[in-house]
């Protein structure tokens, strides 16, 4: 493909990443998208075939953008482990919370007739358990952490991470400040437990 092809492809990209997140899935329109980026319906369809694969474009995207961060942030920063996982839940609190489309598409069931939504619920859900599972192993190893079973105190962080969720979709303006404190409260609770010694 052509780098004036990529161009005129991503700035539809970055158009349609608007709408989706103003309108949703359902409601926007090819038409909307064509309008935002002052062309013809036909101009979008040269590029993509339906709004299902623009959508997806969408996805993939904010999901490059996430692994990239995470990759950046926490998977390759030097820092304690303990450090490093709660960084990981704010990242991904912050990132739930920015990324309107991949969320929708996690989260809503009127989605799940699209292929590829499924598709990317299984691998989101699988980098996540093996992300949480790494810094976790990364922590026994500096023997900061003892677990009895890895996987399945990585399962209960996942659990308990999108139950935290719960508040950024209920209300917009939730303040990352609350989420910061909840997240130390269930890092404390993770990290030392609430029997007394």
């Amino acid at each position: 493909m052509s780098a004036k092809k990529n161009s005129i492809k991503d700035k539809i990209i970055n158009i349609a990443t608007r709408i989706f997140s103003k309108f949703g899935f359902k409601k926007t329109t090819v038409d909307d998208i064509a309008q935002a980026l002052g062309k013809g319906k036909s101009s979008i369809y040269y590029y993509f075939k339906s709004k299902e694969e623009i959508f997806k474009a969408v996805i993939d995207k904010e999901a490059e953008d996430l692994k990239k961060e995470i990759e950046t942030k926490v998977i390759n920063a030097e820092m304690h482990p303990k450090e490093k996982l709660r960084n990981y839940v704010l990242l991904r609190m912050r990132f739930m919370k920015n990324f309107v489309n991949f969320n929708e598409a996690l989260r809503n069931d009127y989605l799940k007739n699209l292929s590829f939504v499924e598709e990317i619920r299984e691998e989101y859900d699988k980098e996540e358990h093996q992300t949480i599972e790494n810094i976790l192993k990364e922590g026994e190893e500096k023997k900061v952490f003892s677990l009895k079973e890895r996987e399945l105190t990585a399962m209960a962080i996942v659990t308990a991470m999108k139950g935290l969720e719960v508040p950024l979709f209920i209300k917009n303006d939730y303040p990352m400040e609350h989420l910061k404190s909840r997240v130390d409260g269930l890092l404390d609770i993770l990290f030392y437990g609430i029997v007394n010694q």
